[in-house]
């Protein structure tokens, strides 16, 4: 078993001398608050390792969707001076049509 680059004797070594420097009553509430401690911090790297995943999905997902070219971008434009086009011409018909109305009436009541 090699963990944190130490060996089992090593690791021995070590809880000996925690044991007699803690002594037995207090040495079972350390190893509870180091667990603890070492479960926070484990949980917190796989959450930060999951939101930079997520997020990397995200940048390459937005990468993949096609952009719309210049011709899909400059076609609602056209399409919007076309409608103002029509109406105009439609309002200068109307006029048209309205001056000869009155020039046709003026005419007949003279």
């Amino acid at each position: 078993m090699n963990v944190f680059g130490m060996g089992l004797p090593e690791m021995a070594l070590i809880m000996v001398i925690a044991l007699l420097v803690f002594g037995p009553k207090k040495l079972p509430e350390i190893g509870r608050s180091l667990g603890k401690a070492i479960r926070g911090f484990q949980d917190a790297s796989k959450e930060f390792e999951n939101q930079f995943k997520l997020e990397a999905q995200q940048i390459e997902q937005g990468l993949n969707t096609p952009t719309p070219s210049e011709s899909e971008k400059i076609a609602p434009k056209e399409v919007a001076t076309a409608e103002v086009a029509t109406a105009e011409v439609a309002t200068a018909e109307v006029a048209t049509a309205e001056s000869n109305n009155h020039a046709t009436t003026s005419s007949q009541q003279s």
